[in-house]
């Protein structure tokens, strides 16, 4: 057994200085550096010692230095208990040592730079997001970008920075998102490098619909964007975006029953059927029902191109906004859809298989009715055509066929479906009889299933009567 001295301690990782400690009772060791600690070991009071690790002094106070200070010579004399054995201490294990605490107080030094770097970037990120939403509507006390709130009407917002008197401003025709964002495209109809980046919460927030006209400053990209972002909106149409987006809700809109025809004149057999038997108006609530392969995406791609084809359809002031929604179809459906743009038919605006769950259903189908909803507020007339609503919540479908409405003083949202059965509240129903659908003889609508809520308001009294008439003979003819 050989005794340590103090080169054998300081060559002993520190582990090993810790277990002697320990074994001493020496008090609050974890807590020395290995100077003092070694000090402690020897029973020495560190005076003139030098901590050759980090280059502080070893008489830093403590109270263990102290405590060794006041120790008797008589004490000194005396073997120290320190003195004990400590097995496979080797000299070359000292540069290592002190070589990996180096290191590990760098990395920790630079990790805790990291951590405060990191932690600072992302609350800059995180309030920079919310000045670029809570600044959509540029009121009084919004804030800009630099963090300051109500710049002047003459500056412009560049950046993260205000220039006075500045023109960096862009104005444009909004192109919804999928996603509930837009685009400013400043070239219309196509995209280019300049268009810019509308969030989703300034477009729910001022009510953006596709076709709006709009201004408002911009910043430059951030490092991770593309695309310039619109920091607030200024003007909607010419008009203050204030006065646009603080008009009344549309659940609080007046409504009436649909008066204005939708003219299909397709020529078809089952569509004239549906004009004339079940006809169908601006703001009407209309299901395409029936049985698996009874021809209900068929009849709505029908009732599509007839739409597409008719004078409501334009550029007028009688436009039409047709929007198409996929879900829950075959992927057959979908890509039969997708091509149909070669004849002219709308592009879905959403497409999902009956593959994607009832929440994503849902959603994508929400995100068109509100957008065909701020058009009907603002004295528009919108169409959504979906297929179909068997894969959506219940409570979700019946809220997508809510929502149509033909507003006393303004616009409608007409809403055409497909399900199995009616959910109920529809205005229109058209029921298609799978038994002459899969035989090949047209028309195929099931009268006696089918209906229209007040028809002589879209068809006249004497097509009401005729309706009447019609369905009573189909039903002596079933019976």
């Amino acid at each position: 057994m050989s005794v340590l001295d103090r080169s054998e301690l300081e060559a002993s990782p520190l582990a090993d200085l810790h277990a002697i400690a320990d074994q001493l009772g020496l008090d609050g060791f974890r807590r020395l550096r290995k100077a003092e600690l070694i000090g402690a070991i020897l029973g020495e009071s560190g005076e003139g010692q030098e901590d050759s690790d980090n280059g502080h002094d070893a008489d830093e106070s403590h109270p263990l230095a102290s405590d060794e200070s006041e120790r008797g010579s008589s004490d000194r004399s005396a073997p120290s208990p320190s003195e004990t054995v400590v097995g496979g201490a080797r000299k070359r294990r000292a540069p290592r040592l002190r070589r990996r605490a180096r290191d590990e107080a760098e990395n920790a030094s630079a990790a805790e730079r990291e951590s405060s770097s990191s932690s600072s970037s992302s609350r800059r990120g995180r309030d920079a997001e919310k000045r670029d939403e809570d600044g959509g509507r540029g009121g009084r006390g919004a804030v800009q970008p630099n963090g300051q709130s109500g710049a002047a009407p003459s500056q412009t917002v560049l950046g993260d920075t205000v220039v006075a008197g500045g023109s960096h401003s862009a104005e444009g025709v909004v192109e919804l998102l999928g996603n509930g964002s837009a685009f400013l495209r400043v070239d219309p109809p196509e995209p280019s490098d300049e268009d810019v980046y509308i969030s989703a919460a300034q477009v729910r927030r001022c009510e953006l619909v596709s076709g709006d006209r709009v201004t408002g400053p911009v910043r430059t990209p951030r490092r991770s964007e593309r695309y310039p972002s619109l920091v607030r909106i200024d003007t909607i149409n010419g008009a203050s975006a204030d006065t646009v987006s603080e008009g009344a809700r549309y659940e609080d809109l007046a409504v009436v029953y649909p008066s204005e025809r939708l003219a299909l004149n397709a020529g078809d057999p089952t569509l004239d059927a549906i004009e004339w038997l079940t006809p169908l108006g601006r703001g009407s609530r209309a299901v395409i029902v029936g049985p698996p392969r009874a021809g209900k995406t068929e009849t709505l791609r029908r009732l599509l191109r007839a739409v597409v084809g008719s004078p409501a359809v334009g550029d007028g002031p009688e436009t039409l906004e047709v929007t198409v929604v996929l879900a829950g179809a075959r992927p057959e459906e979908i890509a039969e859809w997708q091509e149909g743009r070669e004849g002219g038919l709308p592009v879905p605006a959403a497409a999902l298989s009956f593959a994607a769950s009832a929440d994503a259903q849902s959603q994508a189908v929400e995100r068109a009715i509100d957008a065909a909803k701020r058009v009907a507020a603002r004295g528009g007339h919108a169409l959504v055509l979906i297929d179909g609503l068997d894969g959506l919540h219940p409570q979700a479908a019946r809220k997508t066929l809510a929502a149509a409405r033909n507003l006393r003083d303004g616009g409608s949202l007409t809403v055409i479906a497909t399900a199995l059965r009616p959910f109920g509240g529809e205005t229109t129903v058209i029921a298609l009889d799978g038994a002459l659908a899969s035989t090949g003889r047209e028309p195929i609508l099931d009268l006696a299933e089918s209906g229209t809520l007040r028809p002589e308001l879209l068809v006249g009294e004497d097509g009401a009567r005729a309706i009447t008439q019609a369905r009573a003979t189909a039903q002596e003819a079933a019976g």
